[in-house]
């Protein structure tokens, strides 16, 4: 080799040493980075606000509100305030907090109220109608979080919403195609005419301006949780439930509250995570995914390989048969969480799995225990200068809730009562199978996937991730972590990758396209596996903070996602 070549080779090595010395990844597929914030979330719009609140000296309290309205400006499919949904918050004093915002069943709702006179569930009741509609959370969720830990004014944090709504934002090409297939079911299940019906095809570049929702923001502005949960908006709720035969009340409203609970926490190969306890699934799931996957050398096994793939499926189906057992909301049932997460427990399910055979579903059953989310959810991190750092998966559960949307008021009410159990066995949009534990009960919040997700390394926040998805947000978030962690993928990386996904029950390894090869696929046929292609799978926001501080925005390119930094 000449001379100059091996120059070249040592000047090239000796660089990587130096950026490694810095703290920085040496491979290729970086997202976004920023020194001072990075926000993460599934609209430019929203990141751009969430970004201005860091950049004024806000916190990351203080961003996750103001991008929680911005979202239910510019990303109605999803972003609300009429939903609910779960923060997982760090602050820097190295204190993590969850917040459960979930929505509640009406005082008026019972358990068979979807069933019909032949005893079935009835198609469309729990999904497609006015009675799908839980009382809403998010608004007490984001008054609690701020009053807590915010550190800029309440106004602050909206205005940028009120203005966002009142001024109009440019619709993105899958918003416009959103929109237009959904205007048959608006204009039935509308008792008036919403703005985001029009006469005309919507088209990429228009433009959506909320009157009457930026007069419900400023409500909420002026008068924080009372100024959604009594007065004109309301009112505007309540009439829409008398008009359209729903259950919610000006009790049920007045009544609600979000609760601050203990985070799910647990360690991986030399991390630590917190999560979201019941009644979000999440957190007990992947920490249950984690412990038994802990078990094999999935590094070795390789990235998205029969013998990995099978792994993560057969860990999938016994966490999900766990889920639809023992899992509800805690003020309601006694949830095993400690059972169900403990060590010696998880090891017994990890020696269930044949190296080289899948175990059918229907001969999985949920383990023996000793005494003791169409996908439209969404998902938003966040991290500032000082370590402070937010989690946030919220909901509407379906593409636009129930696609009702409350006159004067301007926004969608959620269908989330769908994620109750409407009859034990029966399943829900998603296909999950629930029980008694999470059967419907006034008052009681349904049983959620939702997985925001917090990891530290050496007591240093290393990572926010989180997705929406449905019954594929843990799977989602489960991937996008062992992408990382095992697979030593940037954050970018790790978001981008191709996901599969098992849920116990239907037996199915559902897969992206281009997931896995059509070699892997006849090798996993051949195991006894069950696979389908389909379309995309979660929509991962995360951030990834390297040794220097540096933080790695990763959006999900599934989405119109965006990550920004400064």
């Amino acid at each position: 080799m000449k001379p100059e070549a091996l120059t070249k080779i040592a000047l090239f090595t000796l660089s990587l040493i130096l950026i490694n010395s810095c703290g920085a990844p040496s491979h290729e597929g970086m997202g976004p980075i920023g020194k001072q914030g990075m926000v993460v979330s599934a609209h430019p719009e929203a990141t751009n606000i969430g970004l201005s609140i860091l950049r004024k000296g806000g916190n990351a309290i203080d961003a996750a509100v103001a991008v929680q309205f911005a979202l239910a400006v510019c990303y109605p499919a999803a972003g609300n305030i009429a939903g609910g949904g779960f923060f997982v918050i760090r602050t820097s004093a190295q204190k993590v907090y969850t917040l459960d915002f979930r929505e509640k069943a009406p005082l008026a709702a019972s358990k068979n109220m979807y069933i019909g006179p032949d005893g079935e569930v009835v198609k469309g009741l729990s999904t497609q109608t006015i009675l799908a509609s839980g009382v809403p959370g998010t608004v007490d969720g984001m008054v609690k979080s701020h009053e807590k830990l915010g550190s800029l004014t309440w106004s602050a944090v909206i205005q940028p919403a009120i203005d966002l709504a009142r001024k109009g934002f440019s619709i993105t090409r899958r918003q416009a195609n959103d929109l237009n297939s959904i205007k048959k079911s608006l204009i039935e299940r509308n008792t008036w005419k919403p703005v985001f019906i029009k006469d005309s095809i919507w088209k990429e570049g228009d433009l959506l301006v909320q009157t009457e929702l930026a007069l419900t923001l400023e409500r909420i502005r002026d008068s924080k949780r009372e100024g959604f949960y009594s007065g004109p908006t309301a009112d505007y709720i309540v009439q829409q439930m008398l008009e359209s035969g729903g259950l919610i009340t000006h009790q049920d409203l007045q009544d609600y509250q979000s609760v601050w609970r203990e985070p799910i926490t647990g360690n991986y190969r030399n991390y630590t995570f917190y999560s979201m306890a019941p009644p979000s699934s999440g957190g007990v799931a992947l920490k249950q995914l984690l412990g038994i996957i802990s078990k094999f050398d999935l590094k070795s096994a390789g990235h998205n390989t029969v013998k990995s793939i099978h792994l993560m499926a057969e860990a999938e189906k016994r966490v999900y048969a766990d889920r639809a057992e023992y899992l509800g909301d805690p003020d309601f049932v006694a949830v095993p969480v400690n059972e169900l997460t403990d060590e010696k427990y998880l090891s017994k399910r990890a020696d269930e799995i044949k190296a080289d055979k899948a175990t059918p579903s229907d001969s999985i059953k949920a383990g023996v225990l000793g005494k003791a989310e169409s996908m439209e959810t969404t998902h938003f991190s966040i991290a500032d200068r000082w370590g402070n750092a937010v989690s946030a998966t919220t909901t509407l559960n379906g593409g636009y809730g129930n696609q009702i949307v409350v006159k004067g008021g301007g926004f969608f009410l959620n269908n989330e009562m769908d994620d109750f159990s409407s009859k034990p066995g029966s399943p829900n949009i998603y296909g999950l199978i629930g029980n008694y534990a999470n059967a419907i009960e006034p008052g009681k919040r349904m049983l959620s996937c939702m997985t925001p997700t917090l990891i530290t390394k050496n007591d240093k926040l290393y990572m926010v991730v989180g997705s929406p998805g449905g019954s594929t947000i843990i799977t989602s978030v489960f991937q996008t972590i062992l992408n990382v962690i095992d697979y030593g993928m940037s954050m970018q990386q790790a978001v981008s990758a191709k996901r599969y996904h098992h849920q116990w029950l239907p037996d199915l390894i559902q897969y992206e396209p281009t997931a896995i090869d059509t070699v892997s696929v006849s090798g996993l046929l051949a195991m006894g596996h069950h696979l389908k292609k389909i379309g995309n799978i979660g929509r991962v926001d995360a951030i990834l903070i390297w040794p220097d501080g540096t933080m790695e925005g990763g959006a999900d390119p599934r989405g119109d996602d965006a990550a920004k930094g400064f």
